[in-house]
């Protein structure tokens, strides 16, 4: 634990720059594919939405060469690699072009993984202990999953005041309409979602409809522009 203390501490930017790549998107689609054929188009038509970072889940052999071509033909999306679980994983998402990590926990073998790799690295924890052990590593960005079976809300509003200082991306259940109270909570920066990724939709090739739901989606839950003074 002290040696990838040490690690991922110089490597100061690795928890914080997943915000930097949000920019002012606050929802991120999370996307199994089954075929690789379908992953440009679909992230084309995504970003066209208004959603341009984009979760590429590896629970199917797809997932790596879609992040892959995402990474090569798609210039204003910024791909990531989800359900991240095992070091070996985690390198081949990265030679993929993945620009950031998203994993269900975290293990210590992971971490020293995402600090050798570098690129923004959002691991999950639920509990305070799990929080905690993140904290001490250095990360207070992390993902909460899967968020309404854990207790949704109510949860990370409880969190928030022993750990004012983390911030989450909570995903798991979450749709359009249980988006806004999520993002109203002062210690969520974003929310991960399937909803606009259907299954049936990407088999079919049916990208408008896709492009539709991104558009809800990302006009829903914009970050308002400041005012002047």
């Amino acid at each position: 634990m002290a040696a990838f203390a040490r690690a991922w501490h110089s490597e100061p930017e690795m928890s914080t720059s997943f915000e930097q790549l949000l920019g002012a998107t606050r929802v991120v689609p999370v996307i199994t594919i089954k075929d690789a054929v379908t992953a440009v188009p679909l992230a084309r038509a995504l970003v066209a939405g208004g959603l341009p970072v984009l979760e590429i889940t590896l629970r199917t052999d797809a997932g790596l060469e879609s992040i892959r071509r995402i990474a090569a033909e798609v210039p204003d999306g910024v791909v990531g690699a989800g359900t991240v679980v095992t070091p070996q994983q985690l390198h081949a998402a990265r030679g993929a072009g993945a620009q950031f990590i998203v994993s269900p926990g975290c293990t210590e073998s992971l971490a020293n993984a995402a600090a050798e790799a570098g690129g923004a690295f959002l691991p999950g924890a639920v509990t305070a202990s799990e929080v905690l052990r993140l904290l001490e590593l250095g990360i207070p960005l992390m993902k909460f999953f899967p968020a309404e079976t854990s207790g949704g809300v109510a949860a990370l509003k409880a969190l928030g005041a022993p750990f004012p200082q983390v911030r989450f991306c909570p995903t798991g259940g979450i749709d359009l309409q249980r988006a806004a109270s999520y993002l109203a909570l002062p210690n969520v920066v974003c929310i991960g979602g399937s909803w606009m990724v259907p299954g049936d939709l990407i088999a079919a090739g049916d990208w408008d409809p896709i492009q539709a739901l991104a558009s809800e989606a990302s006009a829903a839950t914009r970050v308002p522009a400041p005012t002047a003074a």
